[in-house]
C-alpha cells in the first residue's frame, strides 16, 4: 500500500479510537473484494491474439529474437522511416549494444524528438493493448511527445485479461506508479470532416518490438 494512503487510513483509525489492523483482519478484508466478470478469451496463443488486436488499430509489430537484437531492430525501423540516428531511450534499455553512430539519451523527450524507445509492463491479449508505468527511468513524455514510439514487449509479458495487468501493477516494488498509460495504437481523431487522422494527440506511429526469448510473468 502506498505510504500516503496508509498514513491517511491510520489517521482515520486513530480518530475512531482503533489500533492498526492485524494481518489476519487485513487478509479478511482483502478476501471480500468482489471478483470482476471476465470475458472469455479462449485463444491458447496469447501472442497471436495480442498481435492481431494491436495491428487492427494501425499499430505495427516486429518479432525480435532476443534483447541484444533490439538496437538493430530500432535502427532498421529508423532507416525505413527516414529518421535521424537519434532517439530518447528509457534508462532500462540504455545499456544495450547500440550502434556507435546512434545517439541516445534517457529522456525526458523534448518537442524536437522524433523517436523514443521504452519498455512496458505488459501486453493485454484480451484487448490488444499495452500497459506502461511511469517512473524516473521511463518518463511519460517518451510515450506521447515523439512521432514514433517504439515499445519493447517481452512475449512472456503478455497476459490474458485486463485485470491481470492491474495485478502486476499492484505488485510493483514501489507500489502503484503516479501515471499508468494504456496504449492501443497510434493517436487518432476523426473530428475533422470525419476523416481519421493519425498523430492527433500523441505518436502517429506505435511500433512494438516483440522479444521472443523472455520468460512469462505470473499474473
Amino acid at each position: 500500500m502506498p505510504e500516503s494512503r496508509s498514513a491517511i487510513l491510520q489517521q482515520i483509525r486513530a480518530a475512531l479510537g482503533r489500533g492498526p489492523l492485524s494481518d489476519s483482519a487485513a487478509a479478511a478484508l482483502d478476501a471480500r473484494r468482489p471478483a470482476h466478470s471476465r470475458i472469455a478469451v479462449n485463444d491458447d496463443d496469447l501472442v497471436a491474439r495480442f498481435v492481431s488486436r494491436f495491428e487492427s488499430r494501425s499499430g505495427t509489430v516486429a518479432r525480435v529474437s532476443g534483447v541484444d537484437a533490439i538496437p538493430a531492430a530500432v535502427d532498421a525501423y529508423r532507416q525505413a522511416h527516414g529518421l535521424p540516428p537519434r532517439a530518447a531511450v528509457a534508462r532500462p534499455l540504455a545499456g544495450l549494444p547500440w550502434p556507435a553512430c546512434f545517439a541516445h539519451h534517457p529522456g525526458p523527450a523534448g518537442q524536437d524528438e522524433q523517436m523514443s524507445v521504452t519498455p512496458c509492463l505488459a501486453g493485454i491479449a484480451e484487448i490488444g493493448s499495452l500497459i506502461l508505468a511511469s517512473g524516473p527511468d521511463s518518463p511519460t513524455t517518451l510515450n506521447f511527445v515523439p512521432d514514433h514510439h517504439l515499445i519493447v514487449l517481452p512475449a512472456g509479458h503478455i497476459v490474458r485479461h485486463f485485470e491481470d495487468a492491474w495485478t502486476l501493477l499492484r505488485a510493483l516494488p514501489g507500489g502503484l506508479p503516479r501515471a499508468t498509460n494504456i496504449i492501443a495504437g497510434p493517436s487518432r481523431t476523426g473530428d475533422v470532416e470525419l476523416t481519421i487522422q493519425l498523430g492527433a494527440h500523441g505518436p502517429r506511429s506505435v511500433h512494438v518490438l516483440l522479444v521472443d526469448d523472455a520468460p512469462a510473468v505470473a499474473a
